[in-house]
């Protein structure tokens, strides 16, 4: 094939164009994820500020820095950035090592829109943190809304599919430590103190080696069972804690107000820690996420898990995901039913189907009146019809869905900062899920063609077979007959070597 560039291989004539990963590059919306996403990353008018000066003729005042300005480096192209974050949640990888294995592998150079070989990095690994932040919600929507239009024009989901899905509930959990108190009292003291020490306050006692001490002593304690001893050492860990805290407070009339601006919120929550109790509600459960919340889900093998409710939706039949989103303040399930069928809907909308049917657990039970789609779930047993039964039994069809999307795409811990980082972390996974459904579809639609090819020719091959066989049988019966003119029988000829 001719190249524009001699000295460059061109992707297309070095990989296998009927890989599931090329088809899938081939197949994907680009077009419209470029046009909904590009108004993020336009330019937009700047203000400008007014500069003072001065000519022969007095004073003067100019507007400067106004307007739309085109200076910096071009940004990256949107497809590149786009399948970058396709590829890091099909396949869980962070940022660092998928644009590692972004320079060495040719496939998924083809399926960002490359088209000749770049043994360099794709971009800074931060660039995809920043792009993250500015596409937003509505931005990572729009890229698992695009996997589900790809099924749809691919023929690998029907649109009557649709109408039926289940939604389940289950938590993404925060990349943070277990917050036991003695821990989270030490980390508060060790923090407001560095902090401190960072803005130029000068601390008489930080407490530093007898905190570590405490941390030690309250470690053997709880693993002893001794928790009249660990009382003791969690009440003084709180008062050194109140020590620190004091003395920072006493000293913040002496910063400038930015340095006191980014020292009062890790005070409140050294404040909160210190003051919470074991059976409070509203606690804080990690000094650097404070979204993170203590949710229970009746495991046996984990009593509880601290992060945030993710609620999920997938089709009746083929599990793709069609809906994932966060629901801070861990509220009951049936109460996030409404708002998740609503992204649906928002998800559905150019695909023209809007779902109908939300099979569910016992969890969401009540909600009838909330939502305008039928509930199906087991309290309902004595008035289903046996279509809705049979409906009901792949109601567990979502669990292994929930586990792949935790285990091989990321879900079962979050790194992203904030409740914002939540809700991105959550859509990308589900995103993430669909991408690897669909390489999954493109290999089977790829072998069921190929298979009904074969059977094509076989059922060819057999017709022409039968039709040879019956031919020779019907000369076989004309041709040589077996007695002459005058009716004398003919004694059967030799067969020829």
């Amino acid at each position: 094939m001719a190249t524009d560039d001699f000295f460059r291989a061109r992707l297309d004539t070095m990989i296998d164009l009927r890989h599931p990963l090329a088809v899938l590059a081939t197949r994907m919306p680009w077009a419209q994820i470029e046009a909904a996403l590009a108004p993020a990353f336009a330019h937009r008018d700047r203000a400008g500020r007014l500069v003072e000066g001065a000519d022969l003729f007095g004073p003067t005042v100019q507007l400067a820095g106004a307007g739309v300005s085109n200076a910096g480096r071009p940004r990256l192209p949107l497809r590149l950035m786009v399948s970058l974050l396709y590829l890091k949640h099909a396949f869980n990888l962070s940022d660092e090592e998928l644009v590692a294995r972004w320079s060495e592998n040719v496939v998924w150079q083809f399926f960002s829109g490359m088209t000749y070989f770049e043994p360099r990095l794709p971009c800074d690994a931060t660039q995809l943190g920043r792009f993250r932040r500015v596409l937003g919600e509505a931005g990572v929507e729009q890229l698992l809304k695009s996997t589900i239009e790809a099924a749809v024009e691919m023929g690998a989901v029907k649109k009557t599919e649709f109408e039926r899905v289940i939604v389940d509930t289950t938590v993404q959990e925060k990349a943070a430590a277990h917050p036991t108190d003695s821990r989270l009292l030490e980390v508060a003291r060790d923090k407001v103190a560095r902090l401190a020490k960072r803005a130029g306050i000068k601390l008489k006692l930080t407490h530093e080696r007898e905190g570590k001490t405490l941390r030690r002593r309250a470690a053997g304690y709880a693993h002893a069972r001794q928790f009249r001893r660990l009382k003791k050492v969690l009440r003084r860990q709180r008062t050194i804690l109140g020590s620190v805290l004091r003395q920072v407070q006493r000293k913040l009339g002496q910063l400038d107000e930015a340095t006191r601006e980014c020292l009062l919120p890790w005070i409140e929550r050294a404040e909160r820690i210190r003051s919470q109790r074991p059976h409070d509600k509203g606690k804080l459960y990690a000094l650097h996420a404070p979204e993170v919340e203590c949710i229970g889900k009746g495991k046996a093998r984990k009593p509880f898990e601290f992060g945030v409710k993710v609620s999920l939706a997938v089709t009746h039949r083929h599990g793709l995901v069609v809906g994932a989103r966060t629901f801070p303040g861990n509220p009951y399930d049936g109460h996030t039913l409404a708002e998740q069928l609503e992204q649906t809907r928002n998800l559905l909308q150019d695909v023209g189907v809007e779902p109908k049917a939300a099979i569910v657990d016992l969890g969401y039970r009540g909600v009838d009146d909330a939502v305008s789609v039928q509930v199906i779930h087991r309290g309902k047993s004595k008035t289903l019809t046996a279509q809705q039964r049979g409906w009901l039994r792949r109601r567990q069809a979502i669990e292994p869905a929930i586990g792949h999307t935790k285990s091989d795409h990321g879900m079962n811990r979050c790194w992203l900062k904030g409740s914002d980082g939540d809700a991105l972390h959550a859509v990308l996974c589900a995103a993430g899920f669909n991408i690897r459904w669909l390489l999954r579809a493109i290999a089977r639609l790829g072998l069921r063609g190929l298979f009904l090819v074969l059977n094509v020719l076989m059922l060819y091959g057999r017709l022409a077979v039968e039709s040879a066989a019956g031919a020779s049988a019907h000369v076989g019966k004309l041709w040589p007959p077996s007695r002459d003119v005058a009716g004398v029988r003919r004694r059967p000829q030799p067969a020829l070597m």
